[in-house]
C-alpha cells in the first residue's frame, strides 16, 4: 500500500492498512512477494497527476503478477486514463473507505493474502510503523476556491462520527502511537454537516478529556473557520503549538479572485489572536504565485504582507491551469517565466523566514518526538519533531533506540532544514552535522 500527496491520503492508507491487518492480511514491504498492491493517487497539481501516473507504471513493472488497485483524486478525475495504465481496479473516492469489502465482493482478495507496501511507509512489514498517526476526521469540501480541483475530486464535506473518532484515537494510543494528526480536506468544517457549528472545538475537547494520547496536532485549517475562542484549548500542553493556515495570497484583490473568504486584515487579526494565546506558536502557510490577474504590483503586495506575517514556514506553489476549475478560464493568465521568477523570490523569502524562526529557539529546551535514525560515526543520528513542527537532530552512541520516545532537548544550533541539540540520550558535545558547514550557527552554553 502506498500514497502520495496530502496528509489525508497518508491517513487513509494508514487506516486501510490497519483494517487489512485486522482481517488477517499481511502488510509487506518493498521487495517482498505480494498478492495485491493498493495505491492512493493525488491530483492537486499537474505535477502530482504526472507523479501518480509514473508511480502506477513503476508498480506495474516491478510487481507484474500482483493485482493493482488504484484510488484517490487522480483516479477519480481520470478513471479511464488510470485503467489504461494496466490497473486491475479503479476505486472512486466515494468507495475508498469500503475498499476491503469491495475487494472481497469483486473476488480480488482472499483471507491471508499479502498486500504490498510500495513505499517505505510500513517499515519491516508492520501495520504500525509511524510515530505519528494521521486520523481522517472528515472528507470533501464545500468551498469553491477558483484554483482548486480537490473539491471536484472529493465532493461535499462530510464528517465522521464523534464516538468513532474517540475510539480510533484510543486504539492508536493502545498500539503505541504518541502523537495523532487530525486531517481532512476541510478540517475546520468538521461537524457542520451533522449540526455542529463548532464541531472541531467539540472534537478536540473530547479528545483531550476522553483519551490519553500524549500529543495532538491539527492539520491544515482554513482561517475563516476559526474563532479566537478555539485557541484557548492550547492551555492544555497536549495540543501542540503549530497551526497551518493557508493564505494563498497576501493581496486582497487576488484573494477575491481566488474566492478565499478572508482578507489581509482578517487573517492578520486571527494570527495575532493565536500568538497571544499560544506560546512559541509556529504558523505556517501555503501561497500561490502567478495566479491569473496577479500583476507585478499585486505580487509585491503579497510578498510584503507575507514578510510582515513572519510565518515559520512557507509552502510555495507556482500556479498551473487545472481544467475544470474557474481559474482556468480567467483572463490574465501569467507567462510561465514570470510565474517561475515569482516562485523563486517567494521561496527565498520562505527560507529567510524559516531560518529566522528556528534561530529563535537556539539555547532553549524543546520536547522532541524521535522518529527515525541513520548510522552516524560509531552511533546513530536521530531525527524528530518538536511540538511546533521543527526538525531536530541529535547524535547518540551505540544502538540506543529512541524511536517513538519524547525527550526534552536543549537546542544548540541550526543548519538549513534542522536544529541540532543535546538530550539525555545524546553524546555530550557531539555535533550531528559537519562543523565546517558555512550555514551552521551555534551557541555554547
Amino acid at each position: 500500500m502506498d500514497s502520495i500527496g496530502c496528509r489525508l491520503n497518508i491517513g487513509e492508507m494508514d487506516a486501510l492498512a490497519r483494517r487489512f491487518a485486522g482481517d488477517g492480511h499481511r502488510i509487506v514491504g518493498p521487495g517482498e512477494a505480494s498478492d495485491l498492491v493498493v495505491f492512493n493517487t493525488c491530483a492537486v497539481t499537474h505535477v502530482a497527476s504526472r507523479k501518480s501516473r509514473k508511480v502506477i507504471r513503476q508498480l506495474r513493472r516491478v510487481l507484474p503478477d500482483a493485482r493493482l488497485v488504484v484510488t484517490g483524486c487522480y483516479a477519480e478525475l481520470s478513471p479511464a486514463e488510470t485503467a489504461a495504465l494496466g490497473v486491475d481496479l479503479v476505486v472512486s473516492n466515494a468507495d475508498k473507505d469500503r475498499l476491503p469489502e469491495l475487494l472481497g465482493e469483486r473476488g480480488l482478495i482472499t483471507p491471508g493474502e499479502s498486500i504490498a507496501a510500495a513505499g517505505d511507509d510500513y517499515l519491516g512489514g508492520l501495520p504500525v510503523a509511524r510515530t505519528r498517526a494521521f486520523v481522517k476526521v472528515q472528507d470533501g469540501c464545500d468551498n469553491r476556491c477558483t484554483f482548486c480541483i480537490v473539491t471536484v475530486a472529493r465532493g461535499a464535506s462530510r464528517s465522521r462520527a464523534f464516538g468513532e473518532l474517540i475510539c480510533e484515537v484510543q486504539q492508536l494510543q493502545d498500539v503505541g502511537h504518541r502523537e495523532i494528526v487530525l486531517t481532512g480536506v476541510h478540517l475546520g468544517s468538521y461537524g457542520h454537516d451533522i449540526g455542529g457549528d463548532h464541531g472541531l472545538e467539540t472534537l478536540v475537547r473530547g479528545l483531550l478529556s476522553e483519551t490519553d494520547i500524549p500529543r495532538i496536532r491539527l492539520s491544515s485549517l482554513e482561517p475563516w473557520d476559526l474563532r479566537p475562542e478555539l485557541f484557548d484549548l492550547w492551555a492544555n500542553p497536549r495540543l501542540l503549538p503549530h497551526l497551518h493556515l493557508p493564505l494563498q495570497s497576501g493581496c486582497d484583490a487576488t484573494l477575491q479572485r481566488m474566492a478565499r473568504h478572508t482578507s489581509q486584515r482578517e487573517f492578520a487579526d486571527l494570527v495575532a489572536a493565536a500568538h497571544d494565546r499560544i506560546p512559541d506558536l509556529a504558523v505556517s502557510t501555503d501561497v500561490i504565485v502567478g495566479f491569473p490577474g496577479e500583476c507585478d504590483a499585486e505580487f509585491e503586495e503579497s510578498l510584503a504582507f507575507i514578510r510582515d506575517m513572519e510565518f515559520s514556514r512557507l509552502h510555495v506553489f507556482r500556479y498551473s491551469t487545472r481544467t475544470g476549475t474557474a481559474a482556468a478560464t480567467m483572463s490574465g493568465q501569467n507567462d510561465p517565466g514570470v510565474i517561475n521568477a515569482r516562485g523563486e523570490r517567494m521561496h527565498s523569502l520562505g527560507a529567510e523566514l524559516d531560518e529566522r524562526y528556528r534561530a529563535g529557539f537556539i539555547g532553549r529546551e524543546l520536547p522532541v518526538l524521535w522518529e527515525s535514525s541513520e548510522p552516524f560515526g560509531d552511533g546513530r543520528r536521530w531525527s524528530g519533531l518538536s511540538g511546533n513542527y521543527l526538525r531536530v537532530v541529535i547524535a547518540t552512541g551505540g544502538d540506543a533506540d529512541l524511536r517513538n520516545s519524547v525527550e526534552t532537548t536543549t537546542i544548540l544550533g541550526a543548519t538549513p532544514g534542522a536544529l541540532f541539540g543535546r538530550s539525555a540520550s545524546s553524546i555530550p558535545d557531539a555535533m550531528p552535522f559537519p562543523s565546517h558547514s558555512d550555514a551552521l550557527t551555534e551557541v555554547h552554553p
